[in-house]
């Protein structure tokens, strides 16, 4: 595999040529591999939040409340001993990378537990429950609860944990949700919502993509997608798409973002498929209709990617709204097809997803809307990997329209995870680590 690209930055600047796509694979590069560690060792956690819980006996989730228990502890006063007595908890050995860093005032706690507690466990959810359990107990030591109180504590740190498996009402956030609610093997970096992706990288639109894409790709390596011929389309795919790769997102976007349409990006990415001989014409029809041969498919596919993405960019930036993210992916392939007889992003499988989609975001469904959309839903998982960074970056250019906002749903995740450069700026960290 000897495939090689330059990679731009989301202002089109150049970070890194010749860059071979091997190196890009989760299994070499460096600062995707940080992104996956802190991924699963990292959790947000509203200080702020356990206060008023125990303030007002509310704990649990929507709607339930524990009427006559209140504790008023000043905890975001005294986060600076909160934060020390968790450490203590939390980290194995001295030194070990455990981090547990007060934000907002103390209002929230990035912790990042030690990769020794990872070692040992059978999946990321150790950083939830370690984190829960020190934090309760830190309460406990601090402000002297007695045993019937420390429910109490309990119920505001680990919400309704055990009666619901998810920890459903807690403050204390992952970005990757719990593997029950997986939908098969190897799911868990796919299930991540879009807003939560929009969040982390303060909606910029490319470098949630890339965030996106590195998710998305990282988890269909590890489900087995990307052994063999496979890898290298699941590797042209993510440098395509997900990181700019020569700059082809950034120009398609550039070229069209004035006056563009889907039907103008289509045009921009059978042009540059043609000038860089991907495609060329296979035989020339009565009518005068031009079929099209796909001279490398990986990387038609990779192109095709890319240009659905553009699209998005293009479309979602003049609406200032998610909800066309769907309609953009299936068009754009759907016009595609056409135009060149061959396959569309994912052969087909990304048009397919988008049809459902269409249906589960906002159509006669009407159940949500493309924010809380993940990888992992029974919808958009059979794409491997190329609808999710289109749909995170419509989400980033969202400017409110969604019934689910960013802010509904993924403020405090936004708030701590974007303090981390690989998370807010991933491109710029995966070249860097070349």
């Amino acid at each position: 595999m000897s495939d090689t690209i330059d990679i731009y930055s989301d202002r089109g600047q150049l970070l890194e040529s010749n860059v071979n796509i091997k190196d890009l694979a989760p299994t070499r590069n460096k600062a995707i591999q940080k992104i996956i560690m802190d991924t699963k060792r990292s959790v947000a956690v509203n200080l702020g939040a356990i206060e008023k819980s125990l303030a007002t006996g509310a704990m649990g989730g929507a709607r339930k409340m524990i009427l006559g228990r209140s504790l008023n502890y000043n905890l975001v006063e005294n986060h600076a001993a909160i934060v020390d007595a968790v450490k203590k908890l939390v980290q194995v050995d001295e030194g070990d990378g455990t981090v547990v860093k007060a934000l907002a005032g103390g209002k929230q706690i990035l912790v990042q537990v030690p990769e020794a507690r990872l070692r040992y466990a059978a999946d990321s959810t150790v950083s939830m429950t370690v984190t829960a359990a020190s934090f309760t107990q830190a309460i406990l030591d601090l402000y002297n609860t007695d045993m019937y109180d420390g429910m109490v504590v309990k119920g505001a740190c680990w919400g309704s944990y055990p009666q619901t498996v998810g920890m459903t009402g807690s403050p204390i956030k992952a970005i990757i949700d719990i593997p029950a609610n997986n939908e098969g093997l190897g799911y868990s970096l796919r299930n991540i919502t879009s807003n939560h992706v929009a969040a982390i990288t303060r909606r910029n639109a490319m470098n949630a993509a890339a965030l996106s894409s590195i998710f998305e790709q990282t988890g269909i390596f590890e489900m087995g997608g990307a052994v063999g011929d496979f890898e290298r389309h699941q590797l042209l795919g993510l440098a395509y798409q997900g990181l700019n790769g020569n700059n082809m997102v950034y120009d398609m976007v550039k070229e069209n973002g004035k006056n563009g349409t889907i039907g103008t990006v289509i045009e921009s990415t059978v042009g540059r498929a043609i000038e860089d001989g991907v495609i060329s014409v296979d035989k020339v029809g009565a009518s005068g209709y031009k079929f099209y041969k796909a001279n490398d498919v990986a990387k038609w596919n990779a192109y095709a990617a890319a240009g659905t993405l553009a699209a998005t960019l293009v479309n979602a930036g003049a609406s200032r709204a998610a909800q066309d993210v769907a309609a953009t992916m299936l068009y754009f392939n759907d016009i595609l097809e056409k135009e060149t007889g061959l396959a569309g992003t994912d052969y087909g499988k990304l048009q397919g997803a988008s049809v459902g989609f269409s249906f589960f975001s906002h159509s006669i469904y009407g159940g949500g809307g493309p924010g809380i959309f993940n990888g992992n839903h029974v919808v958009t998982r059979h794409s491997r990997g190329f609808a999710m960074p289109c749909v995170a970056a419509a989400c980033a250019l969202d400017a409110g329209t969604q019934m689910f906002t960013i802010e509904s749903t993924s403020q405090i995740i936004g708030d701590v995870f974007g303090t981390i450069d690989e998370f807010r700026e991933p491109i710029k960290a995966v070249a860097g680590a070349l």
